[in-house]
């Protein structure tokens, strides 16, 4: 009979507190669950918003992390999709099959995603939340079978961690929210992991005119690594003039926002050509309003909407992009910024906020 095990993690106990690596404990996976061994976590700005409390207060602890890639060491009854020793990413998203919009053939939009049921707790007895149901800044955490993706083992798990979240959230949106289509002309407010992402996207579907927008130099530079082929810094002068002036006057045909603030959402949607499609993908905080005039929304036409995790289907597309950056279409390698060590974490959250990072990968 399978026992609990011991697991070593970050762990936010309170809001705005730094997270502290602790021991705790980790009972055995249930019915169509799976205990996966950590490889690599890539620390996301999701992890940060859920540490200072963005996210509500209701479910700490924490235990932080959802970008990884690890080793499946155990399974409960019931799994099919993966055995002991499968290479995996983990997926924030699996569809259940039988929500209202699986049945009509959208998945990607599942309303009851699935996840394990709660068998991870501190040494003191606090049931722990995993972040987005999964909890990768550890040695160890239990997941549902269909949260594990299984890619090519000879891939580099810093690399492939990222295509867990961030990537597949900015590819997607590029691919899938926006359906961008070869000779268009884009612009990615924020280049950060997922900016980035969105940029590398937009050139696999074929842009041609990439704009990206920061307020950083250096991102700005990066972001020319990843498939830009025009810059604006907006502390240079009006963001939306400067991308009209790149598009001959009009615009561009799909805007991503990869920030989370009014201001930029308004930059996104301002800078579009007539009917253009206006991408938001930055989490905004809980207070975060905006006021549209809804007369010129009108007259530009197009649409405005949200891309949850890319409109990605894990099982379909992780594979794919493990693929593309197998055949060099897809450039992991540059998202990496930094490899670290569990302890190293909170450090890697103050390089995050201070810019100096697009991605730093705990590595165990």
């Amino acid at each position: 009979m399978a026992e609990s095990i011991r697991a070593r993690g970050v762990i936010a106990r309170t809001p705005g507190a730094p997270g502290e690596v602790e021991e705790f404990i980790i009972d055995p996976p249930g019915d169509g669950e799976a205990l996966v061994r950590i490889l690599a976590a890539g620390v996301c700005h999701t992890d940060l918003s859920a540490k200072n409390g963005v996210f509500g207060t209701d479910y700490f602890p924490f235990l932080l992390g959802h970008e990884a890639a690890g080793i499946v060491e155990q399974v409960g009854p019931g799994v099919v999709n993966v055995k002991e020793g499968d290479y995996v990413i983990l997926a924030w998203r699996a569809p259940c099959g039988n929500c209202r919009f699986c049945q009509i053939g959208q998945p990607h939009l599942c309303a009851s995603s699935l996840n394990a049921q709660p068998r991870m707790r501190t040494l003191d007895g606090l049931q722990l939340t995993p972040i987005l149901g999964i909890g990768a800044f550890c040695t160890h955490t239990v997941v549902h079978s269909r949260q594990c993706i299984p890619i090519d083992a000879s891939l580099p798990p810093e690399q492939m961690s990222l295509i867990g979240c961030g990537v597949m959230t900015g590819v997607g949106a590029a691919l899938y929210s926006a359906a961008v289509k070869p000779g268009e002309s884009v612009a990615v407010i924020g280049c950060g992991g997922v900016g980035d992402s969105v940029i590398m996207g937009a050139k696999l579907a074929g842009a041609t005119t990439i704009i990206a927008v920061d307020i950083d130099p250096t991102k700005l530079e990066w972001a020319k690594g990843f498939g830009a082929t025009h810059t604006v810094n907006p502390l240079d002068g009006d963001a939306v003039a400067q991308i009209k002036v790149i598009t001959g006057g009009h615009g561009v045909n799909a805007s991503f926002e990869a920030v989370g603030k009014a201001q930029t959402i308004e930059t996104a949607l301002w800078c579009r050509d007539l009917a253009g499609r206006c991408v938001v993908i930055g989490v905004a905080d809980q207070q975060a309003k905006l006021e549209l005039p809804i007369a010129k929304l009108f007259d530009l036409g197009g649409s405005l909407r949200i891309s949850w995790y890319g409109d990605c289907l894990p099982t379909r597309d992780f594979p794919l992009l493990a693929n593309w950056y197998q055949q060099g279409a897809l450039d992991l390698d540059g998202v990496v910024t930094r490899r670290i060590t569990l302890d190293e974490t909170e450090e890697a959250f103050h390089a995050m906020e201070r810019g100096e990072t697009l991605r730093s990968v705990i590595v165990l």
